[in-house]
């Protein structure tokens, strides 16, 4: 670890692995800020099971966000730190579950700060449901990448895909699938296609996250494990279909359109995996003043450096 990393460690008030019962489940959580009276961001990552860019590994990582905010920061159980076994028993509403009790647990800590929630695509949708199970609770959510419906299985992804130099032979098997067929096979051939053919996952010309220092950084983690950093991806989520059944299936609008808290949604203006265009005709078609809708130009679903600046620009205006 090395020595800038180490100050801001040391100069936050609190940094901190708790261990919560969520669900029923013991599970590793890390919370860090440099003041305990800032309000409270809690990340809810993407995935399922893709503990990026928050993690338990991140101590000391991030200061701009640690300086002004507390982060919670949870691999959700099955990835990461948390790594466990996700069968078909598991269900979206178990991990509302956990996120529910997560909330209950900061607020014991923190009884008297405001507290948001951070999600980025699998988790806008936990985020999205909690939001109405724990209105009194959270003062608002930035979310991006938000899922709304038809994810995958939506016409920008073949239009997009007939438009690129994908061979016939992979589109006429994308155009056989649906959201009733879908093998995990097929769903890792059509992300694997949007990623190589088209811009829905990282932009060409936008400005990129640093990768290689956050590896470096997880890599040399105070709190991670060498198992715990390959947890990030090969993970308790290996051959799990429960989840991925659902989410195909979901229809966030009427939830989305009903907040009761105020609800940033930040996409990327190429982003047709958790289409753009939905999000932003759902909050224009809305009268609800809850809801507002941000695009970031040149960006996919994955976030790029413009979308991370665009989060804390929005997080920081929702906390004032």
């Amino acid at each position: 670890m090395d020595k800038q990393r180490k100050n801001v460690i040391d100069k936050n008030e609190i940094s901190q692995i708790y261990n919560f019962d969520l669900g029923g489940y013991p599970q590793k959580v890390l919370i860090e800020g440099r003041s305990r009276k800032n309000p409270i961001v809690i990340t809810l990552h993407g995935g399922p099971g893709t503990p990026i860019p928050f993690s338990v590994g991140c101590r000391g990582m991030f200061p701009s966000f640690t300086d002004n905010f507390i982060m919670v920061y949870w691999d959700q159980l099955g990835c990461g730190i948390n790594n466990y076994k996700i069968d078909d028993d598991f269900k979206i509403k178990t991990f509302v579950d956990m996120t529910c009790d997560l909330i209950t647990e900061v607020k014991k800590i923190f009884p008297d700060n405001k507290i948001y929630l951070f999600s980025t695509s699998w988790g806008s949708v936990l985020s999205a449901l909690v939001s109405d199970i724990k209105q009194n609770e959270i003062s608002g959510v930035v979310a991006c990448g938000q899922i709304v419906k038809d994810i995958f299985f939506n016409d920008e992804v073949l239009e997009d895909l007939e438009k690129s130099n994908i061979p016939k032979k992979k589109l006429d098997i994308i155009k056989s699938t649906n959201s009733e067929n879908a093998s995990s096979k097929e769903l890792q051939l059509i992300s694997s296609c949007l990623t190589k053919y088209t811009d829905a996952y990282n932009n060409k010309n936008g400005r990129k996250s640093p990768v290689f220092s956050v590896i470096k950084g997880l890599l040399t983690s105070p709190d991670y494990k060498f198992k715990d950093f390959k947890a990030i991806m090969v993970n308790g989520y290996t051959g799990n279909n429960s989840l991925w059944n659902e989410l195909l299936k979901i229809d966030l609008t009427d939830t989305l359109d009903n907040v009761k808290i105020p609800y940033i949604i930040i996409q990327g203006d190429t982003d047709i995996v958790a289409s753009t265009k939905t999000a932003k005709e759902l909050v224009e078609a809305s009268d609800n003043s809850n809801l507002k809708f941000c695009e970031v130009k040149d960006t996919g679903h994955f976030p790029g450096a413009d979308m991370m600046e665009k989060i804390f620009e929005e997080l920081t205006k929702i906390a004032k």
